[in-house]
Parts: C-alpha cells; sequence; structure tokens
C-alpha cells in the first residue's frame, strides 16, 4: 500500500491521480485523518502546505525531497507547481517518467486546442506542454493533432442556436464484469421496456418544444444496448424522435448497436429505414475466451456476422470499440484481435484502456477477482495506434478516465468523413447537449464557456414513477 499523509486538505484528487499514474498496481490512500495503519506502507509520502511563507514541502519516508513556493491565492498556478515537484519525487524514486507527464485530467487536448484557438504557433504549445506538464513528445504531437483534427470538425457546428441530444436506452442483454453505466439486464426490466419508453417519449417531446426555436445537429442513441429493444419498439421510438424534432441541421444521426448478440437483420432494417447514418458494433474483443470471462454473452463469430450483415444493408459508417486490458489478455491478445478488426475494415475504431469503476461488478468484488491478471502497456497502446493508422484511420479525439491505472488514454480513430461529432462535444463541452432517459446527464453550455449540468435519476422505476420532476429539472437548466 501506498499512504501520502496530508497536514491539510487540499488537492487531494491530483495528488493521488499522479500518485496511482507512478503506482497502477498499488492501493493509494491520500489522506489529512490521523489513523493507525492495518499494515506498514510500502511508500510514505507527506505533504506539507506552510502558510508563512507560502510553500509546500514533500517529504519521503522522514526525508525532504522538495521544498516550492507558491502563491496560495493563485490555485491553478499552486495546483502545478505541486504537481511537478510530486511529479519529479515520484519519477526519482521509482526511476520512472509518464508519458503524459503530470496530466491527469480526463481532456488533455483541451490545452492545445484552447492555446491554437487564441492563434498560438505549434511550436510555442509543444514548449509549453513539456515546460509546464512534462508530457513526452509523443503524447503532445498526438494531442496537437487531435485538436488540430477537432478544431476542424467543430467548424461544422452552430454554437449559439444549435445543440445535440442524447437517448438512453439502460438495458443490455447482460452486465459486463467492467460496466459501470446505467444499464440493467433485459431479463429482469423486459415487462417495463413500454413503459419506459413511454417515459422516454414525454421527456422528448418536451425538449422538443423547449428548443423548437434551436437547431438539433446531432443525435445519439446510446445506453445501455439500444438494439435490446425489438425491432417494433426501436421503429416506433425512432419515429417519435423525427415526429418531434425537425432534421433540417442535423450533421449526424448515431446509434450504438453496441452488443453483437442483440443484433439482428430486423434492427438493422428498422435503423436503415430510419435514415441512421452511423452506428457502432463493440467487439471490445476478439478473444473469445475474454468475452466469456467479462460476461459479453456473444461469440467472436456473430461480431462478424453482424458487421457484414450490417454492410449489406449499406451502412457505410460503423465503429467499432475496443478495450485493452483486459484480465488474462497480453500484447499478442491484442495484436490478433486488431488483425481481425483490420479484415473487417470498420469506419472508425475506438480503443479504451481499461479504467475499473467502483460501480462495475470488477470494482466492487476486488478481492474475488483478484487472481484476474490485467495488463495493459504504453507497447500495447502503441500497438493499436500503429494498426490503426495503418488501416487508414487517424486519431479525432481523445479522453481520459478515473481510475484508469497506468496513465493511459482512450483514442477514437476515424477515415476522413466518418468522424464522430457527438463524441468531441461529449469531450470538449463547446455546445449544449440534451440528455433524456434514465441516469443521463444534461449539459447547458452558456456563451464564454460556462457549463451547468442537471442529472435524471438512474433507477429506471425512479425514473418512470418520477417523469415530471425529471422534466422541471430540464425546464430549469434549459429556459433562458
Amino acid at each position: 500500500m501506498i499512504q501520502v499523509q496530508l497536514k491539510e486538505r487540499n488537492f487531494e484528487y491530483d495528488i493521488h491521480s499522479l500518485v496511482k499514474a507512478f503506482f497502477p498496481k498499488e492501493e493509494v490512500q491520500v489522506t489529512a485523518e490521523e489513523k493507525p495503519l492495518t499494515e506498514p506502507p510500502s511508500f510514505f509520502m507527506e505533504i506539507l502546505y506552510g502558510h508563512e511563507p507560502d510553500e509546500i514541502i514533500i517529504v519521503v519516508d522522514g526525508e525532504k525531497k522538495k521544498q516550492v513556493l507558491v502563491d496560495y491565492q493563485d490555485r491553478p498556478e499552486t495546483k502545478n507547481r505541486l504537481k511537478k515537484a510530486l511529479y519529479e519525487t515520484l519519477s526519482d524514486y521509482t526511476k520512472t517518467t509518464l508519458p503524459w507527464g503530470t496530466l491527469t485530467g480526463i481532456r488533455p487536448t483541451k490545452i492545445p486546442m484552447a492555446f491554437l484557438e487564441e492563434g498560438k504557433e505549434e511550436a510555442w504549445i509543444r514548449r509549453y506542454m513539456e515546460e509546464t506538464y512534462f508530457a513526452s513528445p509523443e503524447k503532445i504531437e498526438l494531442s496537437i493533432e487531435v485538436a488540430k483534427r477537432e478544431a476542424a470538425l467543430l467548424k461544422k457546428l452552430d454554437y449559439q442556436k444549435g445543440y445535440s441530444l442524447y437517448l438512453g436506452i439502460p438495458f443490455c442483454p447482460s452486465t459486463c464484469l467492467y460496466c459501470s453505466f446505467t444499464s440493467y439486464p433485459l431479463g429482469v426490466w423486459e415487462k417495463r421496456v413500454e413503459e419506459y419508453l413511454e417515459a422516454l417519449q414525454r421527456e422528448i417531446c418536451f425538449t422538443a418544444e423547449l428548443y423548437g426555436n434551436k437547431r438539433l445537429n446531432t443525435v445519439y442513441i446510446g445506453g445501455g444496448t439500444p438494439t435490446t429493444l425489438t425491432p417494433e419498439q426501436l421503429d416506433w421510438l425512432l419515429t417519435r424522435v423525427e415526429e418531434a424534432f425537425s432534421f433540417d441541421h442535423l450533421l449526424e444521426y448515431t446509434v450504438e448497436a453496441g452488443r453483437p448478440d442483440s443484433i439482428t437483420r430486423e434492427k438493422l432494417k428498422v435503423l436503415k429505414n430510419h435514415r441512421i447514418s452511423r452506428i457502432s458494433i463493440n467487439p471490445q474483443t476478439m478473444k473469445q475466451a475474454t468475452l466469456d470471462l467479462i460476461g459479453r454473452r456473444h461469440t467472436v463469430e456473430q461480431t462478424k456476422e453482424s458487421f457484414q450483415m450490417a454492410r449489406e444493408l449499406g451502412f457505410d459508417n460503423i465503429n467499432m470499440d475496443l478495450i485493452v486490458g483486459l484480465p488474462k489478455e497480453d500484447l499478442g491478445d491484442v495484436a490478433d484481435t486488431m488483425e481481425e478488426i483490420k479484415a473487417l475494415r470498420p469506419d472508425s475504431l475506438t480503443v479504451h484502456s481499461l479504467a475499473i469503476k467502483r460501480a462495475s461488478r470488477l470494482g466492487m468484488n476486488r478481492e474475488a477477482y483478484g487472481g484476474l491478471s490485467m495488463i495493459n502497456t504504453w507497447e500495447t497502446i502503441g500497438l493499436t495506434a500503429r494498426e490503426a493508422r495503418k488501416m487508414g484511420l487517424l486519431p479525432y479525439y481523445l479522453y481520459r478516465q478515473k481510475n484508469m491505472a497506468g496513465n493511459f488514454e482512450n483514442v477514437g480513430y476515424a477515415r476522413e468523413g466518418a468522424q464522430g461529432l457527438y463524441n468531441i462535444l461529449i469531450m470538449e463541452e463547446k455546445q449544449t447537449i440534451v440528455a433524456c432517459g434514465a441516469g443521463a446527464i444534461s449539459k447547458r453550455v452558456y456563451p464564454g464557456g460556462r457549463i451547468e449540468r442537471c442529472e435524471n435519476v438512474k433507477d429506471v422505476a425512479s425514473f418512470i414513477e418520477r417523469i415530471d420532476e425529471m422534466i422541471e429539472r430540464k425546464r430549469k437548466l434549459l429556459e433562458d
């Protein structure tokens, strides 16, 4: 266990994230409370906040390692100086460096994006990111490349009068071991799906009425797995959406088909008939033993069949999601998966690094799954990046997650013209997103960049019963 003792509560999240990046396999405890330990820590650090003068002192195993002067009135700069001092201390101790340096936030491309918008030269941005965050040249280049591609794509959008719409279908054929999303096994809720859709329709109609004078730019139907709905239910839902909203300014219409075991020819025909422009078929891995282990109740062959069926029906923008770092998978397994994906030739590919969330079965029952080896390395990340480029897919969005051990990232790759605009909007927060459904979070973006949110309840039964309350929450957030 790694323990960081604080003399006062300050910057706990940033400290924990950075220490965890250096010790990905260790339990990391950051606390301002004095309490006895159940076992001696393998690494013990103290962070002292001095106020006369304003300074931060880092002590490792009783020895002072760093002392930096700060100005507590300037919190962002204080945080940067603390993280740089902490990074240097940990790097000296472990004899390692991190590709992203001190950057622990989930949206690293926001930094180069903001500077590009200000007109800064790329050389200036590179120097700033290296000196301020100790980021590696490779990750600096990746973040600038992605930011430039995002900026070009976002020019299509109307920030003032435009908005995007998310609809959540919180049902899945089964719950994956690592999943923490708002999703429930369909078998448990099958009898209430119709009630859920009726409640969702009320929220859709309210949104369409309230935003009748605005321009709908993208629609994303996710979950869960939207294709757990029957063909008739899918058709009903998509018809309600088309009746409620004008598509005159629509640039992208995505349905996350997701699990291959939920996809049928009839459902794909429904999606095609409703002019869905982009779908996602997500294998996560092409190793059958892993699929069985993580609770994905489909076969590798089902993935291939679903993909080929979609191509036969005319879908020309298909995304596939992969996860690297899954239990019992190594570099060779990932290489095999990439070869299988290459043979299918998807239009875009999203590579996720496994992040173990506390709300997942894997997170809640770590002891039960303690024997599972979960290995992810920069070699694996590099492999997926190289193979994606060989397929003609270039990085267009990038984000990171909490609890993503090892300081890794998630990257979306796509051929030209197949990038997911909604994915970029979620990360860059440039446009209001109205989100409907259980667990959905709406984000209103104001001129100047201020963001306010409102969240729907996650429980399906509560969402159905409290739909009037969910609508009222939206009214307070979205009304001018």
